[in-house]
């Protein structure tokens, strides 16, 4: 796991595990092994929206459950269309959201 502390950048790209050094605290920027969107199947199940967005699983899981998250319910399994979370991601950042 990189630090406590996570830096994340949107417009598709996902950080490298980086240290970064802010007034003598070393931060480290989360590592994901999707580089762009392109990388990301079509459907992402919570292990991997939790990856995407350097959160727990359970914090995942929340997010899964929250009314204006993008889920496709199959029967008890929970999955995100990739389209729906590139437009839920870029509509939550920037100002876009609340």
């Amino acid at each position: 796991m990189c630090g406590q502390q996570h830096f994340y950048k949107s417009a598709g790209r996902f950080p490298l595990c980086t240290p970064i050094l802010e007034k003598g605290i070393d931060y480290t920027v989360k590592t994901s092994e999707y580089k762009s969107y392109d990388d990301l199947p079509l459907f992402l199940n919570a292990t991997m929206v939790a990856q995407m967005l350097g959160i727990s699983a359970a914090s995942s899981y929340e997010l899964m459950h929250e009314k204006n998250f993008p889920v496709l319910k199959i029967g008890n399994r929970m999955v995100v269309p990739k389209e729906k979370f590139i437009a839920w991601a870029e509509h939550n950042t920037n100002g876009g959201g609340t």
